[in-house]
């Protein structure tokens, strides 16, 4: 059985899945459904059409799913979901989606959301990822699996960020960053591979090697980039992290986030 403290507001309508635990002080609205094994410590706000997974731990004054901050909003009932198995920490704050943006906001499993962080209106946001104290999504990101957002950093709306990056602290993040890419300083730019992170996923050796030499024939070789980009094409056979670079090069209608010394 769910366990839930009388001094929370649960309204008319709610689910709340089995063995979850509503902590003091919290609030669920009619049209939020709580999965299975939960824990919401207390001073919890969920609202909108708000989908929680099983297994997810939230901590005081999480808020989940309250309007866009959006001027196209205009009171449409519109939905957030969040997966399995994530910890979302103090104050941490996800918006649900507008209706020209899809209507939902999308958080994957085993996220780590740290105090403060923020995931904006229409984001869909991958498996495993971190954010960092006061990690910031604008509106529309699209952020891939095992990334790390480093803490004060701010993704700009309508940016894409690869699976495996790792962004720095205090980025501001402004164009679109490459799968497994590495991103630093105080407007991001890309400084290399995140090794750690492709060591951690089973990468070997040779595989690491194969993809080192591609980033650098692709951004630090002769030529311009748009010329080096093309070039580079018939490597995808080479290794499917390569393809994958190239497919999300492919699909970009934004600007690229490139080193500081490339062209």
């Amino acid at each position: 059985m769910s366990k839930i403290d009388p001094t929370a507001r649960v309204e008319d309508g709610a689910v709340i899945g089995e063995g979850t635990e509503i902590g003091p002080y919290c609030i669920i609205g009619p049209n939020a459904v709580i999965g299975a094994n939960c824990k919401l410590i207390g001073h919890v706000h969920v609202t909108a059409q708000t989908t929680i997974g099983d297994d997810c731990t939230i901590y005081p004054f999480a808020s989940l799913g309250t309007p866009p901050q959006s001027l196209s909003y205009r009171g449409e009932l519109t939905k957030l979901k969040i997966g399995s198995g994530c910890t979302i920490r103090e104050s941490v704050t996800m918006n649900a989606g507008t209706v020209a943006g899809g209507g939902i906001t999308t958080v994957g499993d085993r996220g780590y959301f740290m105090n403060c962080s923020h995931v904006g209106h229409d984001c869909h946001v991958g498996n495993d990822v971190i954010f960092a104290t006061s990690a910031t999504l604008g509106g529309h990101c699209e952020i891939g699996d095992f990334v790390f957002i480093g803490g004060l950093s701010a993704v700009h709306q309508f940016t894409r960020i690869g699976p495996q990056v790792m962004v720095g602290g205090v980025c501001g993040v402004r164009d679109d960053i490459i799968p497994f890419g590495l991103v630093n300083g105080q407007y991001a730019v890309l400084e290399g591979l995140n090794l750690i992170g492709m060591k951690r996923r089973k990468f070997t050796k040779q595989r690491l090697a194969t993809v080192r030499a591609f980033y650098q024939r692709l951004f630090h070789g002769p030529g311009t980039f748009a010329e080096r980009l093309e070039a580079s094409r018939p490597l995808a056979g080479e290794d499917p992290a390569i393809a994958e670079i190239l497919a999300f090069i492919g699909k970009g209608k934004r600007p690229l986030c490139l080193p500081a010394i490339a062209k």
